[in-house]
């Protein structure tokens, strides 16, 4: 390997590429959802499921505020708790999540007590947050930059939903249209804060290791959904 840094125009054209063709939004199961192949249990076990993934994420940024000793990246970095968690009850994205669990049926209650959760979707989802524990913060926050890809998948979710699963009520779709500006705000705080700090070729390709490991984890969690939920429509 050149221990020559890339550019820093490079470094994230090798990000993007890397995310791009290892993204979940390339798997079956997701590839099905959008065409309107999922019968309504492979959506609820989808939606029961991804909820334990988002009570990780502000588990793992906590995680991650504490590695760093820099108060101004703990200011930029901490809004990201607060999204997910909220402010007060009954806000943030986690609230927002378990409004989409009732809008497409199920209970509210059953879902935030991760009950029925998939072990094979409890290991992945812990394996991050592991993951962000033990490596470095520059690692932790590359990791994060499956945000890049975020907003496009979102905005084509709820277009896709709304046009082939009229079952589900759309004002439960907040979540996802909420993160299209998000995602994309976050992931520009991530790769400014990357790219600043990954100046040597090792701690380019540590980032980019740390990418792939986070969509290998996101795969994983549907590989594991589209095996328990079946291959009906």
């Amino acid at each position: 390997m050149n221990d020559e840094p890339l550019s820093r125009e490079a470094f994230v054209a090798r990000l993007r590429d890397e995310g791009a063709r290892r993204y979940h939004d390339n798997h079956a199961f997701h590839q099905r959802m959008h065409r309107g192949e999922l019968s309504r249990r492979q959506i609820q076990g989808w939606v029961l499921n991804r909820y334990y993934y988002q009570t990780r994420i502000p588990i793992k940024d906590a995680i991650l505020l504490s590695k760093s000793e820099d108060p101004s990246f703990r200011r930029l970095w901490i809004h990201r708790i607060v999204d997910h968690d909220g402010a007060r009850e009954g806000e943030g994205g986690l609230a927002l999540w378990l409004r989409l669990a009732e809008g497409v049926g199920l209970d509210r209650e059953e879902v935030a007590g991760l009950t029925r959760v998939l072990p094979a979707v409890r290991f992945a989802c812990d394996a991050y947050v592991t993951f962000v524990r033990e490596r470095s913060l520059l690692e932790a926050v590359a990791s994060s930059l499956t945000e890049f890809f975020a907003p496009d998948l979102m905005s084509r979710r709820v277009v896709a939903w709304e046009q082939h699963y009229p079952w589900v009520d759309r004002a439960t779709l907040d979540y996802f249209r909420g993160r299209v500006t998000r995602a994309r705000a976050d992931s520009t705080e991530a790769i400014d804060f990357v790219t600043a700090r990954a100046t040597t070729r090792a701690a380019q390709e540590a980032c980019v290791a740390a990418l792939i490991t986070k969509c290998d984890i996101l795969w994983a969690m549907l590989d594991a959904i589209a095996a328990a939920y079946g291959p009906e429509a």
